[in-house]
């Protein structure tokens, strides 16, 4: 098909009329080029299949990379039939050949992707996707172009974008295809952070190929992004929730699989003695689970987040035993994702009922093995069988599902010894404190100059962004902070509710420079990624030449960090060279020993509010005052003289904004708060 394309092509071009090619539309197979594409075109690619030929000479094989570590980690899955990467924030690509590029006003860059959910914004709309370029500290990022809804088809497409490649303001050279002079951070590739062009961000994009060519070498955008149908299929149902409880003999659409390929074993009286349960086990390694009526969808439903929770015992002869879901169907046509190791339980043999869950992103329900039921995730007992009381498996719905938000099990944690862990860490430069923070890694957008700071007589070691340290911009204006020793636990726990306080120099010559923790990781919906704070939170500098302390809350904090290794909390902008010189972090558990602590309690500001002027209004008096003081109490009392402070009593209603109250009242009466 491919020569008869040409052919034609060769015809046309002799009688002039090379425009009748360029007139064909998408959809086009994945099987092989768009018949748009250029074969004189000059063009750099990457197929994870090698399953594309080159059409022409100037089609470079292998002539691009997808890079992975950091936050443009790629992992291998296997969907619709084929090998591909699936992103976890960002896809930085790098051509080792990319100087070509350097005489080019524009680059098109083509992808062949999976139409699952990423294609499109987390609220299901089209999103413009996002190309960084150049070399720190000039850098830029483009809009190349977005995908329709149609997209969104659970099939392979091909997407093409393009993007304007700019000029640099310190040489005039292009962003894309030299490195200037002033570059920084890993730059060899002529991009940032090892690559040469970065599509960010874009969690969970499933990606096969990638391209870069010169303008117009694949078509034009209108002629490519054009998609599929998505075959037809039931809408989603509005159930959420399936379960097996083997020790109560009861379950709810949810049954065990049990045949020649998957055995079990039933038994009774499993456990300690205190609390002798009914429970399964796999005999070969393996045990399954079906889900009857189709009762949380089919097959041919978009993937979802799957939670699930299982009890099971912990048995002493089972210590060392590697435990919980290996595999789970990706897509309707047999694709499989596998769970690495580390994400499963060890078995440590306490003796006792354990309750634990797993998050899993994109699960289809085909299953494995579960036909002609629907499935989730497959179970791996890889040691001791391990005996099995009770598993639910729970969908995420999104959307506008009835049931979109909701989690049916919520009180079933992913870390079952997250109440055991560390609450508190410091660094104090000045007094060599370090109890699980350390400086975080100094380079790219982050150096970091350590030194002394601080106003005589209170003279302190601190560290402060570099801020354009010899360079003219402000690229520097980041500070981070690793976690060290797994001081909170592993990153694989549940999001945290982390308070952070530094101690930081109020230097005079920055008045109005602005402080706060930016961005974060944080796991939502069972995928981890970044996590943006609103300006709202700038502590701004006063300029009082004193050392003081400002202080946030973070509710929903991973540690896998950003932009620092292996881990991290948040990483802080500021406006200004502002000197560090004291980080402390405290974790608030909600079990354990220390639930509802605050350990940083002393660094929380203490807001001192005024009451409002009393407004009868009705019978009623109404008294407001600030939002912030939520931790103080209303008192009232009859008689100033000798009168006795009371907690206020009687029908009191609180406004939304949690500043104002109306209390009925007929009678002379004073109010004050007070802790």
């Amino acid at each position: 098909m491919k020569i008869h394309h040409i052919s034609i092509y060769l015809l046309i071009v002799g009688f002039g009329l090379t425009l009748y090619v360029n007139a064909q539309e998408g959809p086009f197979s994945p099987d092989d080029w768009p018949e748009t594409a250029d074969p004189d075109a000059v063009v750099h690619y990457v197929d994870s299949e090698f399953l594309l030929s080159s059409p022409g000479d100037g089609w470079i094989e292998d002539g691009l990379r997808i890079l992975s570590g950091g936050d443009q980690v790629t992992t291998e899955v296997e969907i619709a039939g084929v090998n591909a990467l699936k992103v976890s924030v960002h896809m930085n690509v790098a051509d080792d050949a990319f100087e070509e590029w350097a005489d080019h006003e524009v680059i098109d860059i083509l992808m062949l992707v999976y139409g699952n959910s990423a294609v499109l914004g987390a609220d299901g709309q089209p999103r413009n996707f996002q190309f960084l370029t150049g070399t720190l500290p000039e850098i830029k990022l483009e809009t190349g172009g977005l995908i329709p809804v149609e997209g969104r088809n659970q099939k392979w497409n091909w997407v093409l974008f393009r993007i304007p490649n700019g000029t640099r303001d310190s040489d005039g050279t292009r962003l894309v295809g030299s490195i200037p002079d002033n570059a920084q951070g890993s730059s060899t590739a002529g991009g940032v952070n090892g690559g040469t062009i970065r599509l960010q961000p874009i969690p969970g994009l499933i990606v096969r190929a990638v391209a870069f060519g010169e303008k117009g070498a694949f078509g034009e955008p209108e002629q490519v992004n054009v998609f599929f149908p998505n075959e037809e299929c039931q809408p989603e149902p509005k159930t959420n929730h399936v379960f097996v409880d083997i020790a109560k003999k009861t379950s709810n659409q949810l049954t065990v699989i049990n045949d020649d390929e998957q055995p079990v074993n039933y038994a009774d009286d499993i456990g300690p003695a205190d609390d002798k349960r009914r429970a399964v086990a796999p005999l070969e390694g393996y045990i399954n689970f079906g889900i009857t009526e189709n009762y949380l969808g089919l097959a041919c439903n978009e993937p979802k987040t799957v939670k699930v929770c299982v009890e099971y015992y912990d048995d002493p002869a089972n210590e060392g035993t590697v435990f919980g879901p290996d595999a789970y169907a990706v897509d309707s046509q047999g694709g499989v994702a596998y769970i690495d190791n580390e994400k499963l339980e060890v078995l440590e043999g306490t003796g006792k009922w354990v309750q634990r869950a797993w998050v899993l992103n994109g699960v289809n329900l085909l299953g494995i093995d579960t036909a002609p039921l629907t499935g989730g995730p497959r179970f791996i007992a890889d040691g001791e069988p391990v005996f099995i009381s009770r598993i639910d498996f729970a969908v995420m719905r999104t959307g506008d599902h009835p049931l979109a938000g909701e989690d049916p099990l919520a009180d079933c944690i992913i870390d079952p010894r997250v109440c055991e862990y560390g609450n508190y860490a410091e660094l104090d430069l000045q007094k060599d404190i370090q109890n699980g923070i350390d400086l975080g890694r100094s380079g790219g957008d982050q150096e970091m100059v350590v030194d002394e700071a601080g106003p005589e007589g209170d003279v302190r070691l601190a560290v402060r962004p570099a801020w354009g340290d010899g360079s003219p911009n402000s690229a520097h204006s980041y500070l981070n902070f690793a976690v060290t020793d797994e001081v909170f636990g592993p990153s694989s726990q549940p999001n945290a509710h982390l308070a952070i306080c530094l101690t930081y120099f109020d230097d005079p010559e920055l008045i109005g420079a602005t402080l706060r923790p930016e961005v974060y990781k944080s796991e939502r919906n069972g995928q981890v990624g970044f996590a943006f704070t609103s300006p709202d939170l700038d502590v701004s500098l006063e300029g009082s030449g004193t050392w003081k302390t400002a202080y946030w809350e973070l509710p929903d904090i991973n540690f896998s960090g950003v932009n620092q290794v292996p881990q991290a909390a948040a990483r802080f902008a500021t406006s200004g060279k502002i000197w560090i010189s004291r980080v402390q972090y405290g974790v608030f558990r909600n079990c354990g020993p220390d639930a509802g602590v605050n350990p940083l309690e002393e660094c929380k500001p203490v807001v001192t509010p005024k009451i409002g002027i009393g407004r009868t209004v009705g019978g009623a008096v109404r008294l407001s005052w600030p939002a912030s003081a939520d931790d103080f109490q209303l008192q009232s009392t009859r008689s100033l003289g000798g009168g006795k402070w009371s907690p206020v009593v009687g029908a009191i209603t609180v406004d939304e904004d949690q500043s104002a109250i109306v209390m009925e009242s007929e009678d002379t009466i004073f109010f004050r708060l007070a802790k």
